[in-house]
């Protein structure tokens, strides 16, 4: 009876075991593939308020998204039914970052994103502005001097030695008369908590002049803030868990449709994306093939893309059989002159 009883409990240890390894596998073994697909169609105005702005709309701007997903074994084989869904190699999208600064230089993207899109809507608007330095920002930790031991893509770096630090002016102006070895004290934020290091700078070697200096062992971008000389005219973006540039078009429209009297909208929902230089100049984003589907999904009428897409973005919309009337833009002036020219939508049950 014993041995009876021992067979049973191993065959059932045995059956554990095979379905935990199964679970792993399929729930949890790391592949080298991303999977892309469509995301999220998002009203824009409950993103961005302009202090003294019209915000009265009928209609709505969009942004568009697409969804990355690290795959697993699951998703790879869910992906190979789902018309939708887009396998790449990890490495073709992250290069040499790891995940960790594929994050943060996806923040650093929508951050400049929103500059350049205050930018290019005061431009518009005709409204005076200033640029003024923000924060500073890690964006990668090599592990070529040992930082990633003090710092993580995403801190922001807020003093040094007790002196708040914007801009790499700032930075350089501080540690110019250190040498490397030298302790010093960094204050950080990292994920909205304030931490306080101490640590060694290292020697690296300046990629312009070839030169040693001392410095963090960090790659470190200045984020920026666009200060109006009216404070009527400041825009203030909520935080989203949007990443990347291609948002700037839209962006640009929903402020500027706050900064300037009457509904740009004219009761229409019209999406789109692209990326946006303060002059105004529309560039190409990735993904475009999913971002029809997902403003499609949630009802958009006019879908605004970069000329650079079109081509690929008419042959998706023609695929899926959509009505959204796809405008090609060159300029953020294309999209307001199209806009413009639309007549007033009549209300539902008018």
């Amino acid at each position: 009876m014993n041995r009876t009883r021992n067979s049973s409990g191993m065959r059932v240890a045995a059956y554990l075991l095979l379905v935990a390894v199964m679970v792993y596998v399929i729930v949890y073994m790391p592949t080298p593939y991303m999977i892309y697909q469509p995301g999220s169609a998002e009203e824009i105005k409950p993103m961005i308020s302009v202090n003294g702005g019209d915000s009265e709309e009928q209609g709505a701007f969009m942004l568009t998204t697409v969804s990355a997903s690290y795959a697993n074994i699951a998703l790879l084989a869910w992906s190979a039914v789902n018309p939708n869904s887009e396998v790449v190699q990890k490495e073709q999208k992250l290069g040499d970052q790891s995940k960790e600064e594929y994050s943060a230089t996806q923040i650093y993207y929508m951050n400049t994103s929103q500059s350049l899109a205050v930018e290019a809507a005061y431009t518009a608007a005709g409204i005076p502005y200033n640029i003024v330095p923000d924060y500073m920002f890690i964006r990668s930790v090599p592990d070529t001097y040992g930082s990633e031991a003090y710092f993580r893509p995403g801190d922001k770096l807020m003093k040094v030695n007790g002196t708040a630090v914007y801009d790499h002016e700032a930075l350089t102006e501080i540690i110019r008369t250190l040498q490397a070895g030298d302790r010093i004290q960094v204050q950080l934020e990292r994920s909205g908590k304030p931490l306080d290091v101490t640590l060694p700078l290292v020697e690296i070697t300046d990629s312009a002049t070839g030169e040693k200096r001392p410095g963090l062992g960090v790659l470190i971008a200045t984020m920026q803030t666009i200060q109006p000389d009216h404070p009527d005219h400041k825009v203030a973006f909520s935080a989203t868990n949007i990443g990347g540039p291609s948002a700037g078009l839209m962006f640009t429209m929903e402020i500027y449709n706050q900064l300037t009297p009457g509904d740009l909208t004219k009761g229409y929902v019209a999406a789109g994306t692209g990326t946006i230089t303060k002059e105004g100049t529309v560039g190409p984003i990735g993904g475009i093939v999913h971002k029809i589907v997902a403003a499609d999904r949630e009802g958009a009428e006019i879908f605004f893309v970069p000329r650079q897409n079109f081509e690929d973005a008419r042959a998706r919309a023609d695929q899926i059989g959509t009505d959204m009337k796809l405008v090609p833009v060159e300029k953020l002036q294309d999209a307001l002159d199209y806009m413009e020219s639309l007549p007033l939508k009549a209300a539902a049950g008018a």
